[in-house]
């Protein structure tokens, strides 16, 4: 039978040999870090290799991702389907280890990781849904819903700001089934990290309200599989593990030192740390008897199974709370969501209300919140200014009901717990603040579109409009800086009947996150045709147009929009042909066919004016040569909101002026 440190030696095998043959990568935190992993996957973690998306499973995240092939090493060891031609492919094009874990790319993997910080922040929204939807579906003598969420991390995601965001409101909340491992091994790129990183981290972490299990060896087995122990015992508490390690353990001559943080570790190094661990195997070759002891296939299989039975029986007791737990993890929508949701769009335009879009949103909200039990949102402190708050909203710590969250003033992390709860399963997040502070936020918007997952991230306050705060807090480069983002939908409606379109089509995406940006102004509402009102879903529509042939094109989003319509208006009493475009998401209207985007924007119509409250040099290609931009490429002023509109040329005189300018 092999020993711990035989099987954790395997790991430091398969990790350095994958650096290596790489030559690129980073094979320190591996090494150091086998031996914990080896105890958590072997003793602790609750997983199975052969189904990696059951439920119930325990949920681990490498938060320090730049290890990733410790991650890969112990999926091969246990039998998922990664085989050793996988791991030979290491950060080369296109294969399944690339060289920082992605979600949806290998098997097991629960988060993308790298950007340090966020993984852990992932786990704290994992492990907040795991709470609520236990408090939410488990009953007497039935438990469906209880497993922990694990999460490695390094020096390097304590120095980022975000962990401090996260894991203060972790220990606010009491995530009690938040485990997280601390790799002290006092090496960062740069060095020891002495000079730059002296935290008391233990002391930190208690301040929080965490359980502290300090100075653990990272390298005694029975050590670490005490300290899992201890952390699992106290329910109200999340935990950190306090592991001091040797990066590149085993390494003769590069262990503990920065050298072998983020590079290979040369051919000549990698055979004495064969001599040194007492691994004389070649290159990606593990032994029958230790592949054997790794292989957690057996024992995942009847794990899930044990559960698959506590389901069976909960469905027998429970039979419409089980269906409606299925459907949640399986993320589908409720059967009546779609006609729901075409017989408000349709009450909200005969209503024909003059209102701010942030108020709109929160109108889609009390609409489509109640058949929603999966809907949960917060706001980083500013629900009044948001809406994001609705009529059925309660607060954390109202047990089953609890569907919204006060993040405090933490965007960034607000925005990367709201991925780990939407990668957990069972919840469309959402959540809110000023777009100004998208630019906090924005790592994590930007990996919610790398995962394609299904997030939504409401931001008020879109403009110059906004008014008083000045341009500290307008938005000037904020529109065009997310529409750079790929696989980020960007909804600007103009009106309450387009942002209840946008809500619904964000509501209904499942393969990327949408951002809806709302104003602070009252709008006023567009009148439509029946088909003008389903056109809205493409993005892009003809909102105003009486002739057939228009000489003139004038582009708008948001509250841009009805200054378009009425100049429009004005030119058509003077014999003009002018057709108005509403394009609340460019990103959907890129989507349709061509013909469609042609016949919204005739290739022979010349004469275009776009009109946003923004910078302007993504508008050129709809403007073409012949084309003006009304925009704004400065920052804001203070002052009340109608008097920076006017100041900036955002009115209806401004919009008439640059189409008769275009059509001189």
């Amino acid at each position: 039978m092999p020993t711990r440190r035989e099987l954790a030696n395997a790991v430091r095998a398969l990790s350095m040999d994958a650096v290596q043959r790489a030559k690129s990568g980073h094979p320190g935190a591996p090494m150091g870090m086998a031996d914990i992993a080896e105890v958590l996957w072997n003793d602790v973690l609750r997983h199975n290799p052969a189904n990696p998306g059951w439920p119930d499973r325990d949920r681990f995240v490498l938060s320090n991702g730049h290890g990733s092939m410790l991650i890969y090493s112990l999926l091969h060891l246990s039998g998922y389907d990664l085989d050793i031609d996988d791991l030979k492919q290491f950060r080369q094009l296109h294969s399944r280890t690339p060289g920082h874990p992605e979600y949806g790319m290998t098997p097991g993997i629960e988060t993308t990781t790298g950007p340090l910080g966020q993984g852990l922040t992932n786990a704290v929204g994992m492990a907040m849904a795991e709470k609520i939807l236990a408090e939410r579906f488990n009953r007497s003598g039935h438990s469906i819903v209880d497993h922990h969420t694990y999460a490695f991390l390094g020096d390097g995601c304590l120095m980022e700001g975000i962990s401090h965001e996260a894991c203060s409101l972790a220990g606010t909340l009491g995530l009690g089934k938040l485990i997280c491992v601390y790799d002290d091994n006092g090496i960062s790129i740069d060095g020891r990290v002495e000079g730059w990183f002296q935290d008391d981290t233990p002391a930190r972490f208690a301040a929080y309200g965490w359980q502290v299990v300090p100075a653990v060896d990272g390298h005694d087995a029975e050590a670490v599989r005490r300290a899992f122990a201890e952390a699992r015992s106290d329910p109200k508490r999340p935990s950190l593990i306090c592991c001091q390690t040797t990066i590149g353990y085993g390494a003769p001559n590069l262990a503990g030192s920065h050298d072998c943080h983020g590079a290979p570790l040369g051919e000549d190094e990698v055979a004495a740390t064969r001599d040194n661990l007492g691994w004389h195997h070649a290159p990606f070759h593990v032994p029958d008897d230790i592949r054997a002891a790794w292989d957690a296939r057996d024992r995942g299989a009847g794990v899930e199974d044990e559960w698959r039975g506590r389901l069976s029986a909960y469905r027998e007791a429970h039979p419409e709370l089980a269906a409606e737990f299925e459907r949640r993890m399986s993320g589908e929508l409720p059967a009546g969501f779609s006609g729901h949701a075409d017989d408000y769009i349709r009450a909200a335009q005969n209503k024909s209300a003059t209102v701010a879009t942030r108020k709109a949103s929160q109108n889609a909200l009390n609409a489509y919140g109640p058949i929603l039990p999966e809907l949960i949102g917060g706001s980083a402190d500013l629900t009044g200014s948001n809406n994001t708050n609705w009529s059925g909203s309660k607060t954390w710590g109202s047990g089953a009901e609890t569907n919204y969250i006060h993040f405090g003033v933490r965007e960034f992390g607000m925005s990367a717990i709201a991925n780990g709860i939407a990668l957990h399963g069972g919840f469309i997040p959402y959540s809110g603040t000023f777009l100004v502070f998208s630019d906090y936020a924005r790592n994590a918007v930007r990996m919610s579109a790398l995962m394609g997952i299904r997030n939504i991230f409401v931001y008020s306050h879109d403009s110059v409009g906004l008014g008083e705060d000045g341009p500290t807090h307008q938005p000037v480069e904020h529109v065009s800086s997310l529409r750079l983002i790929p696989n980020l939908t960007i909804w600007r409606p103009c009106d309450d009947v387009e942002t209840a379109a946008a809500w619904r089509a964000a509501i209904e995406r499942r393969d990327g996150p949408t951002c809806l940006l709302l104003s602070r102004q009252g709008l006023p509402a567009q009148s439509r045709s029946a088909d003008q009102l389903a056109l809205i879903a493409r993005g892009g529509y003809v909102l105003g147009d009486r002739a057939a042939d228009p000489e003139a094109i004038v582009v708008a989003t948001g509250s841009e929009v009805s200054l378009a319509v009425e100049a429009a208006a004005r030119l058509e009493a003077c014999g003009r042909r002018v057709r108005v475009v509403s394009m609340p998401s460019v990103e959907v209207f890129e989507a349709q066919d061509a013909d469609y985007r042609n016949a919204v924007l005739p290739r022979d119509v010349t004469a275009r004016v776009i009109v946003e409250a923004g910078v302007t040099p993504l508008w050129h290609r709809y403007a073409g040569p012949r084309g003006r931009i009304l925009g704004i490429d400065r920052f804001g002023e203070s002052a009340p909101g109608s008097a920076v509109m006017n100041a900036f040329g955002f009115t209806a005189d401004g919009v008439e002026a640059a189409v008769r300018e275009v059509l001189a």
